[in-house]
């Protein structure tokens, strides 16, 4: 088990509501650098969700969730959290938590594909039914 293990997903309708969560481990405190959400879908590339840099709290998200999506951390639990509401089929895929701890977070990382964050979280499925 690596360092980020993702919770949360599930099958909801369209129009509701998930929260999901990445949960730290095995030493790895994210105290520094940045932490993200990026979501694969069938037959396309991974690709970024949302993210915040850890120390200073900004967020960026894609186009796609904003404004009906947050993300934030938990310092006591050492908890990365990611809420998408409104959702629709569009959002159906595997979820997986990423981190990068040397440098705080840029919108050009979240509108790619990962290549930039360093761990990987195994993923949590969310399907989302019209």
């Amino acid at each position: 088990q690596g360092p980020l293990v993702e919770s949360g997903g599930g099958s909801v309708q369209t129009g509701g509501s998930l929260r999901l969560s990445c949960a730290t481990s095995g030493g790895y405190t994210p105290k520094s650098g940045c932490l993200a959400w990026f979501r694969k879908a069938p037959g396309t590339a991974r690709w970024g969700v949302a993210a915040i840099t850890t120390d200073s709290g900004a967020t960026y998200y894609a186009d796609s969730v904003k404004g009906r999506s947050t993300i934030s951390l938990d310092n006591s639990k050492n908890t990365l959290d990611l809420q998408i509401n409104n959702l629709n089929p569009g959002d159906t895929g595997m979820y997986y938590c990423a981190a990068r701890p040397d440098f705080g977070c840029s919108q050009s990382w979240v509108d790619g594909t990962g290549t930039e964050f360093f761990y990987w979280g195994q993923g949590t499925q969310v399907t989302v039914s019209s």
